[in-house]
């Protein structure tokens, strides 16, 4: 709950009020053993949102959170620009690159639900803190070894998993931070907004990360990155959300118990069909696409007659970043596409299709179109997936499943270079992505024709 809202009992609320927000207030009367592709519970909650342009936005504290984890996420992609230009220099070595692709989205696929875990009993802003302490450890290490010039593989394998490790602490207790912030009503609109602030990093990130690099060089680069993470670590401080802000009876304080919750989380949301849908779509995309692709866009480009640096090239490389976020602003602008689960699996194939498409393009702008359609339609359909798993969430295990669904859609991305990278060495990239994409889409076809 928002912080300073009424606590008020199941008796006084009207009788005209909407089954959807009493199965959010009171879980007995939830139909979560209903129809797969039942929408009465998900599309009056998130109502107010879809009426009002950047509704979350209307909340002093989600704009807060919303620069902060602009600043953050931009950090995160400059330390990737020199660390890894760095690594490369003095390395040339691809499996080194191939680890640094691996330890950073296999720590999400591990530790995910823990950390969900960890943020149900603790307070998520110190978990999100420590996840900023870990980045700044990461940038201050690279800097410390770049100015001794001593930095040998291991430490830089050591340096990368601490990288990831302090990425999933920061992700899903930042998502379920957002739950506190602007209630149920606002959600959608929250979580695309974030989603949105998440590419405008990766969009800026490197274009920053780049001109840092030329004009003070990597270790005092990488040096100034870490204040780009202070400002989230300072406004956390006193933010006020959180547990202690929440008004209620507080949810109970669960053991965090490892691996044992991944399978405890599992058996909690067996009967919630639209998290355990969401889940699996975002987790069949994850494992078969993820982000692979990026890695694979030299040669795309080389196929294309854009393999050289330049401004074509660096246009497909930023291409997807840019529909996604002109497409957050599209939608949050104009309320369009309420989180109905029939509508997140149709994104996600139009985004299968989108990706096919590219894979097959010959045309440099019909590519470049193709792309940006693909970006487009990500967020769009990753935003409502994720949007409608906080909102169905029973409320005392929301950390662990928003850990869970993190798990599908961030960590399984470890096992996308294989679908797409190792098979694309059997018969070539533009097979590979395809046939990955048409896998995606035969499963979201399978969870679209589910009663």
């Amino acid at each position: 709950m928002v912080a300073g809202q009424t606590v008020i009992s199941e008796s006084t609320i009207p009788s005209n009020m909407s089954n959807a927000l009493r199965c959010r207030m009171w879980p007995s009367h939830s139909a979560a053993n209903g129809s797969l592709m039942s929408d009465t519970r998900t599309a009056p909650v998130t109502a107010s949102s879809t009426q009002r342009s950047f509704a979350a936005m209307r909340h002093p504290g989600f704009r807060a959170q919303f620069i902060t984890y602009v600043l953050a996420m931009m950090a995160d992609n400059i330390e990737h620009v020199i660390s890894y230009w760095m690594v490369f220099q003095k390395f040339h070595s691809p499996a080194l690159a191939g680890f640094a692709i691996v330890s950073h989205w296999l720590p999400f696929l591990l530790f995910s639900v823990a950390a969900g875990a960890l943020a149900d009993r603790f307070d998520p802003r110190r978990i999100i803190q420590i996840g900023m302490t870990l980045f700044i450890i990461a940038s201050l290490s690279w800097s410390y070894f770049f100015v001794t010039d001593t930095l040998q593989m291991w430490q830089a394998m050591v340096i990368l998993v601490i990288h990831g490790c302090a990425g999933v602490l920061w992700q899903t207790p930042n998502q379920m931070l957002l739950y506190d912030i602007v209630g149920p009503q606002d959600l959608e609109s929250a979580v695309r907004l974030n989603a949105m602030a998440r590419y405008l990093g990766i969009l800026i990130g490197p274009a920053v990360g780049g001109v840092i690099l030329i004009a003070l060089g990597p270790a005092p680069g990488i040096m100034l990155n870490t204040v780009f993470y202070l400002p989230l670590v300072l406004w956390l401080v006193n933010a006020p959300y959180g547990p202690r802000y929440r008004t209620g009876i507080p949810a109970p304080r669960r053991a965090v118990r490892g691996f044992g919750d991944i399978v405890q989380t599992v058996q909690d949301i067996k009967p919630h069909a639209v998290i355990v849908s969401m889940t699996l779509l975002a987790g069949a995309a994850s494992f078969f696409v993820g982000n692979a692709y990026s890695s694979q866009m030299p040669g795309l480009a080389t196929d294309l007659g854009h393999g050289d640096p330049g401004v074509s090239y660096s246009m497909l490389l930023a291409a997807d970043a840019a529909g996604a976020f002109l497409g957050g602003i599209v939608l949050e602008s104009r309320g369009l596409l309420p989180p109905r689960p029939r509508t997140a699996i149709v994104l996600a194939m139009l985004w299968c299709g989108a990706l096919a498409s590219f894979s097959q393009a010959t045309s440099y702008p019909l590519a470049l179109g193709f792309l940006f359609a693909a970006g487009f339609l990500e967020l769009s359909f990753n935003a409502m997936a994720q949007s409608l798993v906080q909102i169905n969430a029973p409320p005392d295990k929301r950390g662990r499943v928003i850990g869970l669904f993190n798990m599908a859609s961030l960590g399984l991305r470890a096992f996308s270079g294989v679908s797409v990278g190792l098979l694309g060495s059997l018969i070539g990239v533009h097979w590979s992505l395809a046939l990955s994409a048409l896998a995606t889409l035969a499963i979201a076809a399978g969870l679209l024709a589910l009663p």
